[in-house]
């Protein structure tokens, strides 16, 4: 190992300030979330970060809301109250398990970026039950049940 000089730090600091002393204040990349300034020599620029999603308390209940949408929704549909073994009231069903499924991905957005575990179990155990709901109801008329049914109503 070579002996090195020690590093004069007060005069490093002195030219740093010089720099920034020099640099406008437009360039020196605002705190506020600004672009940040380009490098000098041809190089990239840093990637600027997204902004970090509200986590006070009415997004948390935001959340909550989206994700109890789904689940009162998911419950909702096995008390399906009109006839929908074909025809135009089938399609109306097939369209709300459809919604469904995306109040489950709704919720599964909202509590993913929130970082909510529970909420996004919850929500994915919404996009699996629509998931199945659907497949009850698809299987069936293109002949992968021992039972035939069919779309259009005889």
């Amino acid at each position: 190992m070579s002996a090195e000089q020690p590093r004069d730090w007060d005069k490093e600091m002195a030219e740093i300030d010089k720099i920034i002393a020099k640099t406008p204040p437009a360039q020196l990349g605002s705190g506020a979330g600004g672009p940040p300034a380009p490098a000098k020599g041809g190089g990239a620029a840093a990637p600027a970060r997204a902004a970090a999603p509200p986590t006070g308390r009415a997004a948390v209940l935001a959340t909550w809301v989206r994700v109890g949408l789904g689940v009162a929704l998911g419950i909702g549909m096995t008390q399906w109250p009109y006839f929908h073994a074909c025809g135009t009231s089938l399609f109306i069903y097939l369209g709300a398990v459809g919604v469904v499924g995306i109040s489950g991905l709704w919720g599964m957005v909202s509590s993913w970026r929130r970082r909510m575990g529970l909420a996004h179990s919850v929500s994915l155990a919404v996009l699996l039950w629509s998931g199945v709901l659907a497949a009850a109801t698809v299987l069936p008329r293109v002949g992968y049940a021992k039972r035939a049914a069919t779309w259009i109503c005889p």
